[in-house]
């Protein structure tokens, strides 16, 4: 019998969509589940983007479109990163996808020989060495290590960077740390990256979502603008997860190779969603603003309420909206914790392997639920927290 092909093998899922999988099943059982382990908004897109979408359907926009996008949200995009990041963007260089991880893909797809070496954080998101591996590339994880704050040590970059090194990712603010990368230390990245001539993929699509400063994009920084890919999209800071809409801002003489791939898989992005979105990069309302507010509000109290759990130990996040929990002190691994937590206090999360070998003595929890259903989360949590507290008065 014929076989799969032999990447399959060396790709992996994520953690979250596996423990959704299992809290839904004691859902179906009549269990009460709090929804931690999804970045998912609590939030829904504004009713000026709902009305655009429905417009745009209306009027008849649901047919194919142009591969890199419809020229007017390929110029608002420009627009907005102007306006946000204080960036310059030719409309040209954006070519829109069905989500960010296909848009990460396929930036992979195009850069990609089989042995080329890709630095990535670690923690960090999953498909960045999954995706790598599976077009035959090395994956080469920088720590993201509590005793830095969390942030990429320039120092331990430059040291993993071999001749085979091609790609550079970084991602910030970080998922699952929410950590917001420092200029120092982005500086120190973009130096890197011109004097070793990488390639960077500057994962942003959490950019919106920080909680004081202003967001400084790897673009910025000089050299940085031939050879760095921004991804990004509407998932996080617009609260359309489900429009699956997102988009690569690529240098000039990559765009025609993203086109290409563009062309052989998805052909378009759908028509009518990408004409809301111009409406949510306008957010007339400031929707966006708003829901940030919120979730510093949030993280606020919960990151309070998880420090008074025994053996739990939290750095304030600076953006996103995780909570990336040391839990080396319970002396109960993270898997069993999560597991404790799930089935008997109906909490769901992630254990931090799931984001790297980094992230074994860690748990991530999602704070974008409404504040009475994080208090409530803590709560349970504290009651099942004899599992682990009793031992950890006797050391």
């Amino acid at each position: 019998m014929r076989q799969l092909a032999s990447r399959l093998a060396v790709m992996s899922g994520e953690g979250a969509l596996s423990v959704y999988a299992r809290a839904k099943e004691l859902e179906a059982e009549g269990r009460s589940i709090i929804h931690l382990e999804l970045g998912e908004p609590d939030f829904h897109p504004a009713a000026e983007v709902l009305q655009a979408a429905k417009d745009a359907l209306d009027a008849g926009k649901d047919r194919y479109c142009p591969v890199q996008g419809v020229p007017e949200l390929r110029q608002e995009i420009a627009a907005y990163m102007a306006r946000t990041r204080n960036l310059r963007v030719p409309p040209g260089n954006i070519v829109l996808a069905p989500g960010c991880k296909i848009a990460l893909f396929l930036a992979l797809m195009a850069l990609l020989e089989p042995g080329d070496e890709v630095l990535y954080p670690d923690p960090g998101f999953p498909g960045y060495p999954s995706i790598t591996r599976g077009f035959g590339g090395v994956a080469v994880p920088y720590e993201l290590a509590e005793r830095n704050r969390l942030q990429p040590d320039p120092e331990e970059v430059a040291r993993k960077i071999t001749s085979r090194t091609k790609v550079l990712i970084t991602c910030s603010p970080n998922n699952p740390t929410g950590t917001v990368y420092t200029d120092e230390v982005q500086r120190a990245l973009a130096e890197l990256a011109v004097k070793h001539d990488l390639l960077v993929l500057s994962d942003e699509i959490y950019a919106r979502i920080i909680f004081g400063g202003a967001y400084q994009s790897m673009l910025s920084y000089p050299g940085m603008a031939e050879r760095t890919f921004i991804i990004d999209g509407f998932s996080k800071s617009f609260a359309m997860t489900g429009w699956r809409l997102g988009y690569t801002v690529a240098p000039e003489r990559f765009v025609t190779a993203l086109d290409l791939l563009a062309v052989n898989s998805y052909t378009c992005v759908a028509e009518f969603t990408q004409w809301a979105a111009i409406e949510a990069l306008r957010d007339a309302q400031g929707a966006t603003p708003r829901m940030v507010r919120e979730f510093e509000r949030r993280h606020q109290q919960f990151i309070a309420d998880l420090n008074r759990i025994p053996g739990f130990r939290c750095l304030p996040p600076e953006g996103a909206f995780y909570a990336w929990v040391n839990i080396a002190d319970t002396g109960v691994t993270a898997e069993e914790l999560c597991r404790i937590m799930l089935e008997e206090a109906g909490v769901a999360a992630i254990s931090g392997a799931a984001f790297g070998d980094a992230g074994r003595d860690f748990v991530r929890f999602s704070f974008a639920s409404s504040n009475a259903t994080l208090k409530e989360a803590t709560e349970r949590i504290q009651k099942v927290s004899a599992a682990w507290s009793a031992a950890i008065a006797r050391r």
